[in-house]
């Protein structure tokens, strides 16, 4: 079977147990020092004392040290197991969250900033469910409230013609390396861990996930849909001036403030 015509991993399956306990790398990782700290300072800004909404909260990497900041942060999130991962580590009074999925899920009450970060909206696997995670996240937010998105660019410049995959990163004892439909706009990744060294073992664990990537101009379009006006976009949280080079961006769209 081609695996561009092959069935692809359920987002909704894959964040079990043992993947939410791998996501989890205090310190290191998408979990240091400076990931995070440029993150929460943007985030305390755009959320300027209001309450706060992340959908796909995860095991909460940046909703606790948000909260932390005296933010009143809620959580989406579907996976039970991430859930139960996040709550060893805070609990219902400090950061609710509602079990459900970011195209549907209504939380109570209005909110300054919703945010997804870490190219979390391309595991929708459609466009049509992405434009409504963007409906959704419209839905929560006050007259002037704002909607973040963290997300990657695809590396199609790199896929010479015959070649559907491109190696994102390698290290004693890993590989990432993504595969392309880009008839569908699908990269399915491959996250391939084994002994570093030979003599400890040849076995090798693989984690799979499937995303759907978005172009900034359809992105901005789906926010258009959604009645959301694009505010800002920038290379990373730092503020770095967003270019053709950038592999990744942070846009910002607001909820005008009258209809």
């Amino acid at each position: 079977m081609d695996d561009r015509t092959a069935p692809l991993p359920d987002p909704a399956s894959i964040w079990d147990d043992r993947a939410a306990a791998d996501y989890d790398t205090p310190g290191e990782g998408m979990f240091s020092a400076e990931v995070l700290d440029p993150t929460v300072d943007r985030l305390v800004e755009l959320a300027e004392g209001g309450e706060v909404l992340e959908l796909a909260v995860g095991t909460g990497r940046v909703a606790i040290p948000l909260a932390d900041r005296g933010i009143a942060v809620t959580g989406i999130e579907l996976s039970e197991a991430m859930v139960a991962r996040l709550r060893e580590k805070a609990g219902p009074d400090q950061l609710p969250v509602l079990l459900g999925d970011m195209t549907t899920t209504r939380a109570p009450g209005e909110f300054s900033l919703v945010y997804l970060v870490f190219n979390t909206i391309s595991n929708l696997l459609t466009q049509a469910e992405q434009v409504e995670c963007f409906r959704n996240a419209a839905r929560h937010l006050r007259p002037g409230g704002r909607f973040l998105i963290e997300l990657g660019l695809p590396e199609l410049r790199s896929l010479t013609p015959g070649k559907r995959a491109t190696v994102g990163h390698v290290e004693d004892g890993y590989v990432l390396f993504d595969t392309y439909d880009v008839l569908r706009q699908h990269v399915v990744s491959h996250h391939v861990r084994f002994a570093a060294d030979p003599a400890d073992g040849h076995e090798a664990a693989l984690f799979r996930s499937a995303h759907r990537y978005i172009w900034p101009a359809e992105l901005d379009l789906m926010a258009q849909l959604a009645g959301l006006e694009l505010e800002s976009r920038h290379a990373d949280f730092a503020g770095t001036a967003f270019t053709g080079e950038s592999p990744s961006h942070v846009s910002v769209y607001r909820l005008p403030s009258t209809p």
